[in-house]
């Protein structure tokens, strides 16, 4: 699947840390909400930590007035995703969540390789707004570029 906008998202599951390891399935992420939910190609990774998830960190209270859920995805375990959050200071409420082996990027059509780099096949850099699970507005990067997934970009689209 090439995901696009109109487009209901693939079942699958995600993990994240609360009080342990827990699983999510997209179906408990997205029905019924309005999510904006953002992947980065790897926890602690330069631009990923220092741009894209501290930017959606600082707006973040901007989201939740709109009525609108956040949510990080990379292709990590949610040890790392729990951990990355906690020295990002990211609030309570915006899920971290881990795509353990990149089932839900691929189902989406947005992995990409980076085994040149050590990393194996991760997730695209993109950010997406799902109403119902609906995909209402879709922004992927070319490749090395930081600039239609940002949380700034994400809310001018929204309007």
């Amino acid at each position: 699947m090439n995901l696009k906008i109109g487009d209901t998202l693939p079942e699958a599951t995600l993990n994240l840390m609360r009080d342990g390891v827990q699983a999510m399935t997209t179906g408990e992420l997205f029905q019924g909400k309005k999510v904006v939910l953002f992947s980065v190609p790897g926890a602690f990774t330069p631009t990923c930590s220092v741009k894209h998830l501290p930017g959606y960190i600082e707006h973040f209270a901007e989201f939740q007035r709109r009525g609108v859920d956040v949510a990080c995805m990379a292709v990590n375990d949610a040890f790392v995703m729990g951990a990355w959050g906690k020295t990002q200071n990211a609030p309570d409420g915006l899920m971290m969540l881990a795509d353990g082996n990149g089932a839900f990027a691929q189902a989406m059509g947005l992995e990409m390789d980076a085994t040149a780099f050590g990393m194996g096949i991760r997730s695209k850099r993109f950010a997406l707004y799902a109403d119902d699970g609906v995909v209402k507005l879709l922004h992927v990067e070319a490749p090395g570029e930081f600039k239609v997934s940002s949380a700034e970009a994400m809310l001018a689209a929204l309007g």
